[in-house]
């Protein structure tokens, strides 16, 4: 009889190729154990100790840049050149869809954004276009031809295979200034236009033409253009010419499927609502989250309150009796945000339900100016309600409570005019 754990795959160690290289080449047993070495914003940092080991070796967290044209430069940078620089095999972003407060750290760190579910606005970002060129002409199983590299005068450029004669090559031609990421810090470069030819050998070179694909970024006029098919590229004895500009994403392949596709224009985007009340009478399956709250240390969900003598059966509850062991200096005290970070003169009202009357207590708070792993140092305007009747008012977050368990019954906020977010 087995758990099912033998299938399970090991990716260490999301930090710096050298230490968990060095030890899997010293210790037979955790090389076996490992499968994939991972490496978290690898940029262009060596590898050489990481290829003596003969894994696969993975991006296992990368991009997390702003959602702008620079960060859709940084992510089509990056997607070609782990392979060149490190044949990394995937590169994972951080992270897909921002569906957070934009506030909060990291906002709008997403491949595309959907923050607001109270409006439904959405916007496709240029990192969806930049990953089509990749995604919509491989498959899982592809494999890098070996005559991948830098372009001459910059830029880079990949080729993958089917193995049936099937064939897609990237390329792309990033300028420094428009392709930073968040991290690592990267090292000056030079890219300038320039013609490139490719020659196929071997078994692709029969192919006599190619799907061609194209983004152009245009940082001179602020009109781009993203993955749009141009005329097929006739090969001549399996040669082909491009005239490369600066900032542009070229992708050539034998797959005739690509399509951009359509999606409906979003709603309008909107502010959260200048008043909001929520008592949690169960929309969504119990023990799910609730609509708007995001959770910053702590896990709140709709529950089911049998042991309140009150009104209120439905609740949002705190369900975390210990804190956790976190990598991010987060809260001692469990809080979840909701609401405008614009907001300044508002009124925030809560019922609450303690299950512990022997320890701790609660609060809600208004004007939070921080969230994230920097909650701990958040400012603000906090309301302390103690188990044993008493009460505090302090401008942070520096209160030293055990975490108990708390029911929150009903929330309700107002503003009066725009300013920052509150907590409940």
């Amino acid at each position: 009889m087995t758990s099912g754990l033998e299938r399970v795959k090991i990716i260490a160690s999301d930090n710096l190729w050298e230490p968990i290289a060095f030890s899997l080449l010293l210790d037979p047993e955790l090389s076996t154990a490992v499968d994939v070495i991972g490496a978290h914003y690898p940029g262009t940092t060596t590898i050489t100790e990481a290829l003596k080991t003969q894994k696969k070796l993975w991006s296992s967290e990368d991009y997390s840049t702003f959602n702008n044209e620079v960060g859709g430069g940084c992510w089509a940078r990056i997607l070609n050149q782990n392979y060149v620089n490190g044949q990394m095999t995937a590169t994972i972003s951080w992270n897909l869809v921002a569906s957070y407060y934009e506030d909060l750290p990291f906002g709008r760190d997403g491949l595309m954004t959907a923050e607001e579910p109270w409006s439904g606005n959405y916007v496709v970002e240029s990192p969806i276009w930049i990953t089509a060129h990749t995604t919509q002409f491989t498959q899982p199983g592809w494999t890098y031809l070996q005559t991948v590299g830098h372009l001459a005068q910059g830029g880079s450029y990949i080729a993958l295979t089917d193995g049936k004669g099937n064939l897609t090559v990237v390329i792309e031609t990033m300028t420094h200034n428009h392709s930073v990421c968040i991290r690592p810090p990267l090292p000056p470069f030079n890219v300038t236009s320039q013609n490139a030819t490719f020659w196929l050998k071997g078994s692709i070179a029969s192919i006599k033409e190619l799907q061609v694909w194209r983004s152009q970024f245009d940082f001179k006029t602020n009109k781009p253009s993203f993955f749009e098919k141009l005329k097929p590229l006739k090969l001549v004895d399996g040669s082909f010419t491009l005239n490369l500009a600066e900032d542009e994403v070229y992708t050539l392949t034998t797959v005739s499927t690509g399509s951009k596709g359509s999606y409906p224009d979003p709603p309008p985007s909107a502010r959260f609502p200048k008043v909001y009340k929520d008592d949690f009478d169960v929309r969504s399956p119990p023990f799910s989250e609730a609509p708007y709250f995001a959770d910053q240390t702590g896990v709140f969900e709709y529950y089911i309150n049998l042991t309140d003598p009150g009104p209120h059966v439905f609740t949002l509850r705190q369900v975390l009796t210990e804190r956790p062991i976190t990598w991010a200096t987060d809260a001692d005290q469990t809080i979840s945000v909701i609401g405008d970070y614009y907001w300044q003169s508002l009124t925030v009202t809560c019922d609450v339900f303690m299950e512990k009357m022997n320890a701790g207590g609660v609060f809600i708070a208004a004007r939070v100016d921080k969230g994230g792993q920097s909650i701990r140092s958040a400012k603000g305007v906090f309301f302390w309600v103690f188990a044993d009747g008493t009460y505090k008012v302090t401008n942070d977050l520096e209160m030293q409570l055990c975490v108990v368990r708390l029911a929150v019954a009903a929330c309700v906020f107002t503003s009066t005019r725009n300013g920052p977010r509150t907590l409940c």
